[in-house]
């Protein structure tokens, strides 16, 4: 008869000292914001933290894909460029925000009727500067189930 492997234990292993915690690596949570009913971007001022970058004396260019009739991303490049051809932050109470209600109405975003929210990405412009790309989707609910089966139909619905 053959020995069977046997793998012994060490006191050492029956210890809460050597046991091994995993610690959980926090996950950096995605910059945040919305559109307001009054068609602001708004950041959070957690966002703008973030971000790391000072919104009181920062400047963007406003942009979106060309050829797009619908916008569904924004982008914001910081700029030194003159005053008329640049967007400014203005304070909140507890956020900093883009007044932009008539580009986003141009682009289709209804932001009267719908909340919009985004989500924001750094991104490498040009050598040296990085952009914002705002990535935008609805927090409307998803329509109504109509009931309609999805699919290829079923050959033979009796056998079951």
């Amino acid at each position: 008869m053959k020995a069977k492997q046997i793998r012994f234990f060490s006191p050492d292993e029956n210890s809460e000292s050597t046991k091994k915690t995993e610690k959980s690596v926090a996950k950096a949570t995605p910059a945040t914001g919305y559109i307001s009913s009054t068609g602001k971007l708004v950041f959070p001022a957690k966002t703008i933290t973030q971000l790391g970058f000072d919104p009181a004396n920062s400047r963007f260019k406003v942009g979106t894909q060309e050829g797009k009739r619908k916008i569904k991303s924004l982008y914001l490049i910081p700029s030194d460029e003159e005053q008329d051809q640049t967007f400014e932050f203005t304070q909140g109470a507890k956020s900093y925000g883009i007044a932009l209600p008539f580009i986003l109405q141009k682009g289709g975003i209804d932001f009267a009727e719908t909340k919009y929210a985004f989500t924001v990405k750094p991104f490498d412009y040009e050598e040296g500067v990085t952009g914002f790309e705002l990535k935008l989707g609805s927090e409307s609910p998803k329509p109504e189930y109509t009931g309609k089966p999805r699919g290829r139909k079923k050959q033979n619905p009796e056998a079951e």
